[in-house]
C-alpha cells in the first residue's frame, strides 16, 4: 500500500511540475512574441508569428508584411529578446545558488560586489585595452573582474571575521562601492567621446545586442546551470547550514567556492553584454520558492525561467514608458528590485519578532 501510495504522490508531483513547466513555456514564448511587437513601431503579434515561422520554414505563410518590418523583428528586436531571457535566466540561477551557499535571502551577483567587478573589467576591455581578443575581450575582462570581485569579498569577510551570512552582505556592498569608485576613474581617464555609451552600458541595456553576440551568454548558460542541477541535493544541505552538509560527505569550503567562481563566470559574461542589471537573482529565487517549494531540483529551473521572463518584461517596460527613448533596463529591474528588496526586510524583521 506505501509503495502505491508513493507512486502515486510521485506521479502526482510529476504531473504539477509538468504542468508549471509547460505553463512557463508558453509564458516565456508569449513574451517573447509580445517583446518583438512592442516599441515605437508596433507589429501586431500574428505579423510577428508569421514572420518568424517563415523564417524557419519559408514560404509557410503568404509574405503581407515589409522587409523593413521583417528586418526589425530579425535583426533588432528577436536577438534582444533573446539576450533578456538568457540574461535574466543566468542572473536568477546564480542569485539562488548564492543565497543557498550564504544561507542568505539577501544574497545576489549585484549586492555581493560580483556585478561591479564584471563592470569594471569590462569597462577596461572597452575604453583601455581594446578589443585584443575579439568579441572574447569583455566577455573574458568581465569574467576577470567578476572573479576578482569574489575573492575580495572572501578576503574582506575572512580579514574582518565577518563569518555570518549578513556580514558576507555588508562585505559584498562595500566591496561594490571601491569597485564601482574605480570603475568610475576608468571612466573618467577613458576616450570622452566613448564615455556617454559606457555609462549608458553601465546603467543595463539591450539595445546592443546582436546575433553574434547571443552564443557567448547561451553557451555559459548551457555550460554552467546543468552542474548547478546536478548539485541540486548539495544546494538543499547547504542551506540548511555547514554542519549537516559536511555530515553528508559534502566538501563545504570547496563547493562554496566553486559556486562563488561559477557564479562569476555567468554574471561576467551577463554583464559584459548586458551592462549592470541589479535585483533579478535576489528577487526571482523568491518568487519560484513561493510558487515551486524549497526544494533546489525546482527551484533552479524555475528561478531561470522566471528570470527569462522577468527580464523580457522588464526590457519591454523600459522600450516603451518613454517610447520613443530607449530607457536603460537597470532602472527598471532597480525601482522594482528596491521595492521588493524594503518588503523582503520587512516580512524577515516581522519573522525576526
Amino acid at each position: 500500500m506505501s509503495v502505491l501510495t508513493d507512486k502515486s504522490a510521485g506521479l502526482r508531483w510529476l504531473r504539477g511540475n509538468g504542468i508549471l513547466l509547460l505553463a512557463g513555456v508558453l509564458v516565456l514564448a508569449i513574451s517573447i512574441v509580445a517583446a518583438i511587437g512592442a516599441g515605437a513601431v508596433a507589429i501586431p503579434g500574428g505579423t510577428v508569428f508569421k514572420i518568424l515561422a517563415n523564417g524557419v520554414m519559408p514560404d509557410l505563410f503568404a509574405i503581407d508584411w515589409s522587409k523593413g518590418r521583417e528586418a526589425i523583428v530579425w535583426e533588432i528586436r528577436f536577438p534582444r529578446a533573446l539576450l533578456a531571457g538568457f540574461v535574466g535566466a543566468g542572473l536568477a540561477v546564480v542569485g539562488a545558488a548564492l543565497q543557498s551557499v550564504t544561507r542568505n535571502p539577501l544574497a545576489d551577483p549585484h549586492l555581493l560586489g560580483i556585478s561591479s567587478g564584471a563592470a569594471a573589467g569590462a569597462i577596461l576591455a572597452l575604453l583601455h585595452t581594446g578589443l585584443f581578443l575579439g568579441l572574447m575581450t569583455v566577455p573574458l575582462m568581465a569574467f576577470a573582474g567578476a572573479l576578482a570581485a569574489t575573492f575580495l569579498v572572501l578576503g574582506v569577510t575572512r580579514f574582518a571575521s565577518a563569518t555570518s551570512a549578513d556580514r558576507l552582505v555588508l562585505a559584498g556592498v562595500a566591496v561594490s562601492f571601491i569597485i564601482m569608485a574605480i570603475a568610475n576613474i576608468l571612466i573618467f581617464l577613458g576616450d570622452p567621446r566613448a564615455t556617454h555609451t559606457v555609462v549608458f552600458w553601465m546603467l543595463g541595456g539591450l539595445g546592443l545586442a546582436q546575433w553574434a553576440q547571443l552564443p557567448f551568454p547561451l553557451g555559459i548558460l548551457l555550460l554552467v546551470a546543468p552542474y548547478f542541477l546536478l548539485r541540486s541535493a548539495d544546494l538543499n544541505a547547504m542551506t540548511i547550514g555547514d554542519e549537516t552538509a559536511s555530515t553528508l560527505g559534502i566538501p563545504v569550503a570547496r563547493f562554496r567556492l566553486t559556486v562563488f567562481v561559477l557564479g562569476a563566470l555567468i554574471t561576467g559574461v551577463m554583464v559584459a553584454f548586458s551592462g549592470i542589471i541589479g535585483f533579478v537573482g535576489l528577487m526571482v529565487p523568491h518568487i519560484a520558492r513561493f510558487l515551486v517549494g524549497g526544494n533546489y531540483s525546482r527551484v533552479l529551473p524555475a528561478s531561470m525561467m522566471l528570470g527569462a521572463i522577468f527580464l523580457i518584461w522588464a526590457d519591454i517596460i523600459a522600450r516603451t514608458l518613454l517610447s520613443p527613448e530607449d530607457m536603460p533596463i537597470g532602472i527598471v529591474t532597480g525601482l522594482i528590485g528596491g521595492i521588493f528588496f524594503v518588503l523582503l526586510l520587512r516580512s524577515r524583521t516581522g519573522q525576526a519578532h
